[in-house]
């Protein structure tokens, strides 16, 4: 028996420490490092693609969605993390495999990106010949590897919150780590604005390349090495299975079809499943159009629209923080989450009132209001979602959420990009384009209430129990 080493009084087994607060600042290095990503994809390339380089914003928004259709593998992994553990690990090395793909991807993305410039650039104008359907089809192709990745990494990273974390300490666990994300975007927002801030409005292609390059060489570098310093002995010290032995029973009970017997046990798992989608997809229409919106409407050059996602993170960050620790522990996470949707359909209406008002100080104010009110959404939301997740399967059932996020996550920038050229085609004004896209937001968003005043923790726990008990019975028979 190791020194100091405590064990369950029931089964016996060793019992993890709690997780430490600094452990919690350095889990979220991870999510720090996503939203950085993020800000690379949504933040940098769907300006260049849309005003700089000209491609269609429909067409835009469905490769920059296409690591979001591909998230049903993440059901898959998050099962294999349950059950093949690589290198020794449930979780930590899926995180740092995942990293380094989708870092490297990244930056073949933006060099297959010019190769499309310039077959399109042959006309003079966007059409569809052999050249561009073929560079479009391969930049599809990096995305979906990169969206892989991502699934991978982003629901073994998920799942091992909930192997460190209790439901007493989870709200917490979340604000941290959360934060930490408002702190990527802040971060990533800073460092592309640095090194984007020689191009002006008149940069030629090559001028702009060399930029995004730099850039994309810099920032997915950083990124893979915060993954590794974030989940670095992690699991072994702290998860509730790592030094169990009854880790190999639920490596061979938990098979992927006991899991989906588990995961579809409870009805409350697909009401909770479709607030999800709903709420994720009113939550992030605005993403693929919020910098063609700066710069169409508001002129800003692409340095300073880069540089909104500093206001959104600020916003998000003190959200994160307040929530995670003072407000969903004394409301509740469904009353919570009730209020955070109201509150976004409030300032997704603000976005688009600033855009007939064309200044710029207003956008900046809806951006920071807007930010408080998603990270207020998204702490009780996530605290809700590790709530309702078995921890014997917690790695199928993250994926599942992750499921429900990443598709609903695609299609709110497929929408929001179809929906952006649908407006400027049959509306009078720019201003009334981008507003669509606000309105249909914040209308959505109030929708998503009524899917989540059906959810019951208590019903999805029994009900989960229950086929757990079930599952483990008839493997033993």
């Amino acid at each position: 028996m190791a020194s100091g080493e405590v064990f369950d009084t029931e089964t016996k087994y060793p019992v993890a420490p709690r997780v430490n607060l600094p452990t919690m600042f350095r889990l979220g290095l991870f999510q720090m490092g996503l939203s950085m990503m993020s800000i690379l994809t949504l933040g940098v390339l769907n300006r260049v693609m849309i005003q700089e380089i000209a491609i269609p914003a429909t067409l835009v928004a469905l490769v920059l969605a296409l690591p979001a259709f591909v998230s049903p593998s993440r059901i898959w992994f998050g099962q294999m993390s349950d059950a093949k553990p690589l290198w020794g690990y449930h979780r930590t090395a899926y995180v740092w495999v995942g990293a380094a793909i989708f870092a490297i991807a990244a930056f073949l993305a933006v060099q297959v990106m010019w190769q499309l410039n310039n077959a399109a650039s042959v006309s003079g104008d966007w059409v569809w010949t052999t050249q561009t359907i073929g560079w479009t089809a391969l930049l599809s192709l990096v995305f979906a590897v990169y969206g892989l990745a991502i699934c991978a990494s982003g629901t073994a990273f998920a799942a091992l919150l909930v192997d460190v974390s209790e439901e007493d300490n989870r709200s917490k666990v979340v604000g941290v780590v959360w934060s930490m994300l408002m702190v990527g975007i802040i971060v990533g927002a800073i460092i592309s604005s640095s090194l984007l801030k020689q191009l002006t409005p008149e940069a030629s292609v090559e001028t702009l390349q060399a930029s995004i390059n730099q850039l994309f060489i810099i920032v997915p570098a950083i990124v893979f090495g915060l993954a590794i310093a974030a989940t670095f002995g992690v699991e072994k010290k702290y998860s509730q299975y790592a030094n169990r032995s009854t880790l190999v029973n639920r490596e061979d009970s938990i098979t992927l079809d006991a899991a989906w017997k588990i995961l579809t046990a409870s009805p409350q798992t697909g009401l909770f499943f479709t607030f999800l989608v709903v709420m994720t997809l009113c939550l992030f229409m605005q993403d693929p159009i919020l910098e063609p919106y700066a710069g169409q409407v508001f002129k800003m050059p692409l340095a300073e629209s880069t540089k909104l996602n500093i206001y959104y993170g600020m916003g998000l960050l003190v959200a994160y923080a307040v929530a995670g620790f003072l407000i969903v522990p004394r409301l509740g996470k469904r009353r919570s989450a009730r209020l955070g949707c109201m509150l976004v359909a409030l300032c997704a209406l603000l976005l688009g009132i600033s855009g007939f008002t064309a200044n710029a100080a207003f956008l900046k104010l809806a951006l920071v209001l807007f930010g408080l009110a998603t990270g207020f959404l998204t702490t009780a939301a996530i605290s809700l979602m590790l709530d309702l997740t078995a921890a014997e399967a917690a790695g199928t059932f993250i994926g599942a959420w992750g499921l429900a996020q990443s598709i609903s996550r695609g299609l709110a920038v497929v929408i929001g990009g179809t929906l952006l050229d649908i407006g400027r085609r049959v509306l009078p004004s720019l201003e009334l384009a981008y507003g669509l896209v606000f309105a249909l937001e914040a209308v959505g968003m109030v929708l998503s209430i009524g899917f989540l005043n059906r959810v019951n923790i208590t019903e999805f726990q029994t009900s989960t129990k229950q086929a757990i008990a079930s599952v483990l019975e008839s493997d033993l028979d």
